[in-house]
């Protein structure tokens, strides 16, 4: 029996995401802590059997004083926890958790869900972002990253040396709870973007295409679920009194939405590995997303789905207009073959299992 302490930004995510990772940790015999902000799924992670302590992090900001505490406040957990390993989630967490995990000289495996847009450009941010992950990551365990283009961000600026790091499958996807889903018929195609309305998942391309898509007459619909990210509120409001946009806001259960769609439409700039590809594909849905590596892993071109340019919007629209070509039966065909690829690739107890093996716990 071990003591495991995890570290993460967002108890929601923590449970949607790692519930079958924490579960299979207490199987073995291990005990459970972990720390984040408390936001939902607080009572199903305790039921779990998780040790659920509060973490105060400020998910988005720049304040250095706040980090300082934040990094102070790790420091204590682990000196006063003495854990047997500590695993980290998230950017805030992986930096300051494993900085002191470092300092604590206790073991620690760091986990790269994405490196949102810290990596984008070269600058300033990028060197600070640089800078504490190379210190943090310094002495790791291991270093887990979500697809090759991430891994190789972090190879090609010498932050972590090829040997510490194991390439997973995502988070992986529970092909059980997102279980196949009888394909709709309808003469309206109902196109589907679950995410936060922000410019980075590429909702300005998709407006643009279904503005377009509508003046050519086409039947078409589009489904939004989801926070506001930025102020959208105007643009969403104005869409959905001409009908062909409906705002459901945020939903802790997507999938009687995925049922209703006839394609899942993603076109992010940047994820580690975009879970909603993964959920509307293991349901039986087309998926139209970015070719960007967080995106591009979910799709076989052509087969399970189509990939769009990332920022060009004249390719978003081009390829939603293609899709719109397919008969019901194609369509359907295309939807079967992502699930299929999903349980081949993806499948949430293979993605657990690879991740236990590289902790060799």
């Amino acid at each position: 029996m071990g003591k495991i302490i995890i570290l993460a930004n967002n108890s929601g995510g923590l449970y949607d995401f790692r519930n079958n990772l924490i579960s299979e940790l207490i199987a073995k015999n291990n005990d459970v802590i972990a720390y984040t902000p408390f936001d939902t799924n607080i009572e199903d992670l305790k039921a779990l059997g998780v040790d659920l302590r509060e973490l105060p992090v400020d998910r988005r900001g720049l304040n250095p004083f706040k980090d300082l505490k934040l990094l102070m406040k790790c420091i204590s957990i682990v000196k006063s926890e003495k854990p047997d390993l500590v695993i980290t989630y998230t950017i805030k967490p992986n930096v300051y958790g494993g900085m002191a995990c470092r300092l604590c000289k206790v073991p620690y495996a760091i986990n790269i869900t994405g490196l949102g847009t810290a990596f984008q450009n070269d600058g300033m941010v990028k060197k600070i972002a640089t800078a504490l992950y190379t210190i943090a990551c310094k002495k790791a365990k291991i270093v887990f990253f979500e697809n090759v283009g991430n891994r190789d961000i972090f190879i090609d600026n010498k932050i972590v040396d090829m040997e510490k790091t194991h390439v997973l499958s995502g988070a992986g996807v529970n092909t059980e709870y997102f279980a196949l889903q009888e394909y709709p018929e309808s003469d309206i195609t109902k196109f589907l973007f679950i995410g936060r309305i922000m410019k980075e998942k590429g909702i300005d391309e998709l407006l643009d295409s279904m503005k377009r898509l509508i003046a050519d007459g086409e039947k078409v619909e589009l489904h939004v679920l989801g926070g506001y990210e930025e102020s959208y509120k105007e643009q969403i409001d104005a869409y959905e009194a001409e009908g062909w946009l409906h705002y459901h806001g945020y939903q802790l259960d997507v999938r009687p939405f995925i049922a209703e769609s006839s394609c899942f439409v993603l076109p992010s700039w940047h994820e580690g590995m975009a879970n909603t590809n993964l959920e509307s594909a293991s349901s039986g849905r087309p998926v139209i997303t970015s070719n960007i590596h967080g995106c591009l892993e979910a799709v076989e071109d052509g087969v399970t789905g189509y990939l769009v340019e990332c920022k060009n919007p004249e390719s978003v629209y081009q390829v939603m207009k293609k899709f719109l070509q397919l008969s019901t039966e194609e369509r359907r065909e295309m939807g079967l073959n992502g699930r299929e690829r999903m349980i081949r690739i993806f499948e949430k107890k293979a993605v657990v299992a690879d991740t236990i093996k590289y902790l060799n716990i």
